[in-house]
């Protein structure tokens, strides 16, 4: 294939359309509040984005390149198809499950991001450690985008796909720095609006390609490859389970969902956003299944693009680009082409900001420079917008599979911040020692599980375990949903333990070393006027513990106040009820 001047062309309008969005969009960033809380404008912006906005940044911050791509992938591969692709319906159930129990409470007490709740509760040390699984899932997911990306600019201009993963993720990184929360909020919009219209528009062209098969027929009968419906065979049953526990439970806890939970207008649009955001995905998720089934339906011999077909030269993942690139019109398939490229680059600023926000806040300034000023923080969040783009571009370069390497963005989450979180929210009593314990426990029995994509052979072997031809062992055991289960109740055990012994007074005070029993008020925790600004905010957590001699079974293992209606205060932000 010659190289696309016309493909270029098309990237670059695209390109320069979501460009002049967020420089917009930094311009409204930057005379939004005043000069002393820029940093803060950054992360949750003016804590006043609307149903309109919030639902389309949400819903766009799950649907990306990894996301359509992904799921387009998933159906053409022989012997997965629709029954594999979970990723839709999981991250539909996430958001909805975010919506109904994690949002209200999250946003209620206005924090600025994930990890406030952590180093409130456990303090700064416990807060680092938190932030590592959570810096691992935005890179591996911010890799998914960028290979996303790359794979799509390679199959425009016929360039090499290394080449355009390092070019793409150079352009998104340097897009980032442009602006905030805005600036992430309104290209998303724009990116939900090419990917729905490129998409469509680029659909019924493919369909009706003369090499393509009906689909409904391939559906249910073998024609060029298995049928795109796929099937779930007895003996992966548990990892089909496993799997799609990791997709919706480990969905919740990501700093580029509570990002837009912490910037809504209250606690309520917080769950409304959440809500849309779920049906959204859904229906952003349609075009992609019906490309992949399309690629499972075609005759590749009778298209421009030969063979062997795209499952036999590893090209598996780029099914979505080829699909537009070879059965469409190619005045379609630039437009369909370069919408996707310039969606999937906006998606990349969510990720990375996400990540440099959480290390700016929770880790350098909370952490380390407490009295920094406002600037400061704002040039170690571009700082690390660099580094960590470096991060999730190596990434990128070196994963096999793009729905592969999404798995892995969740599979860190789902284990270790997953029940920390509801640890953390909905468990009373729970300190450092149980949250420590039960962290390093779930990710010790991850580990030990090996993992294919990373060619980690485990070291224990749970029953139903194979070797395959590369003499990699898999697990059909659902392992990772077992891990994830030991690290929450050694939390909570670990916790009343260490509660008990010491508040007993079988161990003596000066061996809570953490601080996290006897000394609450230590210097290990975060002060009020660091941790929050609002005054409405509750800091229950940090009282004097005191022993309690009687308590209900119930009483002690919920914490009720988090499931209370608590209304946002008026006075927590100045642009608290403003709405777009």
């Amino acid at each position: 294939m010659a190289f696309q001047v016309e493909g270029l062309i098309a990237i670059l309008v695209f390109y320069l359309m979501i460009l002049l969005v967020g420089i917009w969009a930094a311009w409204k960033t930057k005379n939004t509040g005043s000069s002393e809380e820029r940093s803060e404008a950054i992360i949750v912006g003016g804590r006043d984005i609307g149903l309109l906005v919030g639902g389309f940044t949400m819903t766009a911050t799950w649907v990306g390149g990894g996301y359509i791509n992904g799921t387009a992938e998933a159906i053409y591969v022989p012997g997965y198809g629709l029954a594999w692709a979970q990723a839709p319906i999981g991250y539909s159930l996430s958001l909805i499950l975010g919506g109904l129990f994690f949002a209200k409470p999250m946003r209620a007490k206005g924090y600025v991001t994930m990890l406030d709740p952590f180093q409130q509760l456990y303090g700064k040390r416990m807060g680092g450690l938190i932030f590592i699984p959570a810096l691992m899932g935005e890179m591996f997911w911010a890799a998914a985008i960028f290979s996303a990306l790359g794979a799509t600019i390679s199959v425009i201009i016929d360039v090499d796909m290394n080449i355009s993963v390092i070019v793409s993720a150079l352009i998104a990184t340097l897009y980032t720095l442009v602006g905030g929360l805005y600036s992430v909020a309104y290209t998303d919009v724009v990116q939900l609006f090419c990917i729905f219209l490129g998409l469509w528009i680029s659909v019924p062209f493919a369909m009706s390609h003369h090499a393509v098969t009906d689909i409904g027929f391939t559906a249910v009968h073998k024609v060029f490859q298995d049928p795109w419906l796929g099937s779930i065979k007895t003996n992966e049953i548990y990892i089909w389970i496993d799997n799609f526990l990791l997709l919706t439970m480990g969905g919740i806890p990501w700093q580029a969902y509570f990002q837009r939970v912490l910037s809504s207008s209250s606690a309520a649009y917080a769950q409304l956003l959440s809500f849309l955001a779920s049906f959204g995905c859904l229906v952003m998720a349609l075009p992609s299944v019906l490309i992949g089934a399309i690629g499972a339906s075609t005759d590749w011999n009778k298209t421009s693009y030969g063979l062997p077909e795209p499952i036999e030269r590893q090209e598996g993942d780029m099914i979505l680009p080829i699909v537009l690139q070879h059965l469409c019109p190619i005045y379609i398939s630039f437009f369909g082409l370069g919408a996707v490229a310039a969606a999937v680059m906006s998606s990349a600023d969510s990720s990375i900001l996400s990540a440099s926000s959480m290390f700016a806040r929770n880790i350098y300034q909370l952490s380390f420079r407490q009295n920094a000023s406002d600037t400061e923080i704002v040039w170690i969040m571009r700082l690390t917008v660099f580094v960590f783009g470096a991060a999730a571009t190596t990434m990128a370069l070196l994963a096999k599979s793009v729905y592969g390497l999404w798995f892995l963005s969740s599979d860190l989450v789902y284990i270790i911040l997953f029940p920390q979180l509801l640890c953390v929210l909905f468990i009373k009593g729970t300190n450092t020692y149980g949250a420590m314990v039960g962290y390093v426990l779930g990710l010790l029995f991850r580990i030990t599980g090996g993992e294919p994509y990373l060619y980690l052979q485990p070291l224990i072997l749970y029953p139903g375990h194979y070797r395959d031809e590369d003499g990699i062992y898999h697990q059909r055991f659902p392992f990772k949903t077992f891990a994830m289960s030991i690290s929450f109740f050694t939390n909570i055990s670990v916790s009343y333990l260490a509660k008990y012994l010491f508040e007993s007074g079988t161990l003596p005070p000066k061996l809570d070393f953490l601080d996290a029993i006897v000394a609450r008020h230590s210097k290990e925790n975060m002060d009020k006027t660091i941790l929050v600004k609002n005054e409405n905010i509750k800091l229950d957590e940090l009282a004097p513990v005191k022993p309690r001699q009687s308590m209900t079974l119930s009483s002690t293992f919920t914490n009720k106040e988090a499931l209370l209606d608590v209304p946002s205060s008026p006075e927590g932000s100045g642009t608290e009820d403003n709405l777009q």
